[in-house]
């Protein structure tokens, strides 16, 4: 048994210490919007926010983050949307086929909570293992911008 703490809340899960986080997140907790991209932290569509920081969940195995760590979901950012990328995603219309979305935007967050007005480049560098195959890049970029000047919360 290992205990998560996903969203703000505790999870006492049963689940081997080597299972990956994100089959921990998607088969267990069943919090499905973070996606499995390509499975060698190579994409970033599995991206989640631990501490603060992007994680790729693909990889990192279950123990490496339970007990202790806070773990954060796109589930967790706001159920309605409102959160200020969120709100900047949708304003933009980012969105393609929307498989990276939620990768892109846990890094987005993570980034403006480390650099609340980034500049093109710390953009690029902090968004640069997201791959979008839809090539969204131009209006990401704008989005990152445009949830810093909403005030990332």
């Amino acid at each position: 048994m290992l205990t998560f703490n996903i969203n703000g809340k505790d999870h006492p899960l049963e689940v081997p210490g080597d299972m990956p986080l994100l089959w921990v997140l998607r088969d267990v907790a069943h919090l499905t919007g973070t996606k499995f991209g390509c499975g060698m932290a190579q994409c970033g569509a599995c991206t989640v926010n631990v501490d603060g920081a992007p994680l790729r969940s693909c990889i990192t195995p279950a123990a490496a983050v339970a007990s202790g760590q806070k773990i954060l979901t796109i589930e967790g950012l706001s159920s309605d949307g409102s959160h200020p990328v969120q709100r900047a995603w949708a304003e933009i219309d980012v969105v393609q086929c929307g498989y990276c979305q939620s990768g892109q935007i846990m890094s987005t967050v993570a980034l403006l909570a480390k650099i609340p007005a980034p500049t093109d480049s710390d953009i690029d560098q902090a968004l640069s293992g997201n791959l979008c195959r839809c090539g969204t890049y131009p209006r990401i970029r704008a989005a990152v911008k445009r949830a810093a000047d909403l005030g990332e919360a």
